[in-house]
């Protein structure tokens, strides 16, 4: 740009790969399994769940493991959900899929603050 300083960038997630990866990439297309399903899925959550010593299961995105995760706390009809505003929408989502209130967390100008805004569907 003519004129402007070069701004570096702080990307969000840089995806690595590497020699492992790269070969359970290769296998998942050569056995055909391009799901989240299969025997690599499978041994992981196996494998977790006996690291944790509880039951485990690997999810497709974060937004279906916070909906797994309400629905096992028992989140249910009344209860308020408490949601930050600096966020992406994935983050409320999965309130809004079990039809409860939410509450969004505005943060203050004042460090250390926060204000309880009550949002309703229209």
């Amino acid at each position: 740009m003519i004129g402007r300083k070069e701004e570096k960038r702080i990307l969000l997630s840089v995806p690595h790969m590497g020699g492992k990866e790269e070969g359970f990439v290769h296998e998942a297309f050569t056995t055909n399994w391009l799901s989240t399903v299969g025997p690599n899925i499978d041994a992981f959550e196996g494998e977790f769940s006996r690291l944790i010593g509880l039951p485990a299961v690997a999810l497709s995105s974060g937004t279906a493991a916070m909906h797994l995760g309400l629905r096992l706390l028992g989140v249910g009809p009344g209860d308020e959900v408490f949601c930050p505003t600096l966020t992406f929408v994935a983050t409320a989502n999965p309130i809004a899929y079990l039809g409860r209130a939410r509450y969004l967390l505005i943060a203050n100008a004042q460090p250390g603050t926060l204000t309880r805004t009550f949002y309703e569907k229209p």
